[in-house]
């Protein structure tokens, strides 16, 4: 190690935060649907999904390569560049997290690096074949592929099972499976996501001169990477838990395990073929997938829509944060420390404005007798295709008084 500054100290410091944030805003990922279908309790789930993503940190480099190595050229970048490209990812982040939105961590980085870059060293610094080949195309690919997985693997579970998917003993075993799926993604997120942070990191360190080009992350980046989501993932990030269980659709144990199995195929395939994609993207589709492949399951379209426009928002807002904030360093020390400033400011405020409603693992599910809207689709879906018995269909009917000849009995008077 040939040198080891102020700026890149804070970098490091920086994005360990950035990886902080990333893995209470993924928790969802992976243990939305464990949750919001009983299968594990909050605190439990979360704290398994902690300890799988730090032993999924140490399983493989080939993402963290991808970033480091390939995303933008190292001859180009300043310390400092790093610094604004994880301002724009940390904002963002906790932004999507206030409103409960499961945007993506992964691509946050990737925007406020991309928009960085371009701003210290123009867009050729950019290298825009890896950017479409292993950021864009998986991101558009992801969702699709694990959600038709899903909804295959719903419908497939339900036909093996007809006639014994409503026996104690068969709901025992999907939730069995489920807690399986759950932890094979949260390994898998490890080594996906947690590598994001370690490729940032690695880049700084060229950048700053404390090691060589074509490096592979140091030992100690990757078990602080590792470390840092980990707690992330421990603390739950229940906004966006609550959204990914309950706002996309209702699931039942079946669904689960088929929404985590297909998610984990997507990612972990993705992770050895060094694709940068998103697990929230992953996660996203295979749910919707599982909702619709259950016989009268519904999604939620104004969730998965507002959804969608963080998606696409994702990149271009982090670009835009992460470009401003490399401009402003861009004025020296002063500079750097304006915009450190900035961030910890605007964290904070978020962190206040969240306080006014609270939602952790006593409410991630809602509150006894509360209940959504179905809205406009899913009622004309359930008034079409009549659902198996415990589906929002049914309580719709519920509600639906019988005819007065039905309904009719005499009065005890009478009898």
């Amino acid at each position: 190690m040939e040198s080891f500054s102020l700026i890149l100290a804070i970098v490091v410091v920086t994005a360990l935060a950035f990886d902080f944030t990333n893995g209470f805003h993924d928790t969802a990922n992976a243990m939305a649907t464990t949750i919001s279908t009983g299968a594990l309790k909050p605190k439990v789930a979360v704290a398994m999904s902690a300890v799988l993503n730090l032993v999924g940190a140490f399983l493989s480099v080939e993402v963290a390569n991808t970033i480091s190595k390939g995303l933008v050229d190292e001859s180009g970048i300043r310390p400092e560049v790093i610094f604004a490209a994880l301002v724009g990812a940390i904002l963002w982040n906790l932004l999507t997290w206030l409103v409960g939105l499961p945007s993506s961590s992964s691509h946050a980085l990737m925007g406020g690096l991309i928009g960085a870059t371009i701003a210290s060293a123009g867009t050729g610094a950019v290298h825009g074949d890896v950017l479409v080949t292993k950021v864009l195309l998986p991101a558009i690919a992801a969702p699709l592929v694990a959600g038709i997985a899903a909804m295959l693997a719903t419908r497939l579970s339900y036909t093996l099972g007809a006639g014994r998917a409503e026996g104690k003993a068969a709901e025992k075993g999907f939730r069995a499976g489920q807690i399986a799926s759950a932890g094979l993604v949260s390994l898998a997120h490890g080594t996906n996501d947690a590598q994001k942070t370690m490729g940032i990191i690695t880049l700084a360190l060229v950048a700053g001169g404390a090691v060589s080009p074509d490096s592979d992350p140091p030992v100690w980046v990757i078990l602080s990477a590792g470390l840092a989501i980990a707690l992330g993932t421990y603390l739950g990030g229940w906004r966006i838990i609550r959204t990914m269980g309950k706002g996309l659709t209702d699931l039942q144990p079946q669904q689960g395990f088929a929404a985590q199995t297909s998610a984990a195929t997507v990612i972990l395939a993705s992770s050895h073929l060094g694709f940068s994609l998103s697990t929230t993207h992953s996660v996203s589709g295979s749910v919707m997938g599982a909702g619709l492949g259950r016989k009268g399951g519904v999604v939620r379209w104004s969730t998965a829509t507002r959804m969608f426009v963080a998606w696409g928002l994702t990149l271009p807002a982090a670009a835009l944060v992460g470009a401003l904030a490399e401009y402003v360093t861009g004025f020296g020390d002063w500079g750097t420390a304006l915009v450190a400033v900035f961030l910890i400011a605007s964290s904070a405020a978020i962190w206040v404005v969240s306080r006014r409603e609270v939602i952790d693992h006593t409410n991630v599910n809602g509150v006894e007798g509360e209940t959504e809207p179905a809205g406009v689709v899913t009622t004309a879906i359930a008034a079409v295709t009549p659902p198996p018995a415990g589906t929002v269909a049914d309580d719709l009917t519920a509600t639906i008084p019988a005819p007065a000849e039905v309904t009719a009995k005499p009065s005890a008077t009478a009898l």
